[in-house]
């Protein structure tokens, strides 16, 4: 894997925003097509036998979380837990999830964390970078069938939908939030289902089932919103009473796996996998170098990273109240001072491609730049 160089394109920016991409620029530079990663088949191959190796490890892992009630572990609010449990035994679908990977062209991909609830950059992963890779390098390839398995997925979803509306919603001030949610809604569009959008604050509870502003029921709802905030809202405790058990996509199971608490049992059920790192819950347990995370946190936010009892790199914020898991400290992809961290897609089960995070740190965060690939 290499890191190569580039001379942006004439007009880029417009080029970002004749596709709707409106956040190219967020809070500086985050579409940075200066650069681009270089991959051959080796590496694809690798990443996607690492992402449906996890992707089956996380099930197993569920199912585990389930069968021992390990939800104090987890410190998951229990009204949620019979949404969980219902989700998982009704087998209600998971559309999309990102596994955010340590790989630097050597040895295994290693998990640093699941985005498996409300993962964002899906858009840029399956079409902005698409569109780079036509205009600058069309005869190369690149890992990403990521719109054409949302498409496939949603189709198959059909007959579990009954025919009935699919609502896609998110707050109301995060352009990316908005962007990845109707790019979803899109793909569903292009899949024959009926759909609809409407904001978080804009979901209304009738006293037996929760409604849109023209009093329609929502009876299958996607939410880019984490599933322990929906359980703070006042609408949340309303959830498990709901006479038409509303779907929500992602379904309440995947509450299980946006927790980093579930990296200490992952490690716990695989400890020989050549993609999951040691782990521990609440001690590093002898580990010289790790990553500090709590158990709920996004954005790169209250991580704290240590070698030979020296904090090399920490974050604040607003987590951390849960407690903390202690994750070995691993190399990063790194030139120039940049690191970078392989976001790999899995839709609907299968790995469907990948989108590059680079920052200037070793902590990602909500302003790490995306970067495109292509493969040689």
């Amino acid at each position: 894997m290499k890191r190569i160089k580039a001379i942006p394109r004439t007009n880029y920016k417009q080029k970002l925003e004749e596709l709707s991409f409106e956040f190219h620029s967020l809070d500086g530079i985050y579409w940075d097509e200066s650069v681009y990663y270089e991959l051959n088949n080796q590496d694809v191959i690798l990443l996607e036998e690492a992402t449906n190796e996890l992707w089956n490890n996380c099930l197993a892992a569920v199912q585990h979380v389930i069968d021992n009630k390990l939800y104090n572990k987890l410190h998951i609010d229990p009204l949620l837990i019979p949404l969980i449990e219902r989700s998982w035994n009704e087998e209600e679908p998971s559309v999309y999830g990102r596994f955010d990977l340590a790989y630097d062209g050597d040895g295994f991909p290693k998990l640093l964390e699941f985005n498996a609830d409300t993962p964002t950059s899906l858009y840029e992963a399956a079409v902005v970078q698409w569109y780079w890779l036509q205009d600058v390098a069309k005869e190369k390839d690149q890992f990403n069938s990521i719109h054409e398995k949302l498409i496939d997925y949603w189709k198959g979803c059909k007959d579990y939908f009954g025919g009935e509306f699919i609502h896609f919603s998110c707050i109301d001030d995060s352009i990316e939030d908005f962007t990845t949610t109707e790019y979803l809604r899109d793909t569903a569009n292009q899949a024959g289902l009926n759909t609809a959008f409407l904001y978080m604050h804009e979901i209304g509870w009738n006293a037996a089932n929760f409604t849109d502003l023209n009093e329609t029921p929502i009876l299958n709802i996607f939410k880019l919103y984490p599933w322990e905030w929906l359980m703070g809202e006042e609408f949340g405790k309303y959830i498990g009473t709901d006479a038409a058990k509303s779907r929500w996509i992602e379904p309440a199971w995947k509450a299980i796996l946006s927790n980093k608490g579930i990296l200490p049992i992952l490690y716990e059920l695989n400890p020989h996998s050549r993609f999951i790192l040691p782990a521990y819950f609440n001690t590093p347990n002898g580990l010289t170098a790790y990553a500090k995370k709590p158990i709920y946190s996004r954005e790169g936010a209250n991580i704290q990273l240590v070698d030979a009892g020296t904090v090399v790199e920490e974050t604040d914020g607003e987590y951390g109240e849960e407690g903390f898991i202690y994750q070995q400290k691993v190399k990063l992809f790194t030139s120039d001072n940049n690191h970078a961290v392989v976001g790999s897609w899995v839709i609907g089960g299968e790995a469907a491609g990948i989108g590059f995070r680079e920052s200037g740190t070793l902590i990602t965060n909500n302003k790490s730049r995306f970067i495109p690939h292509l493969i040689d």
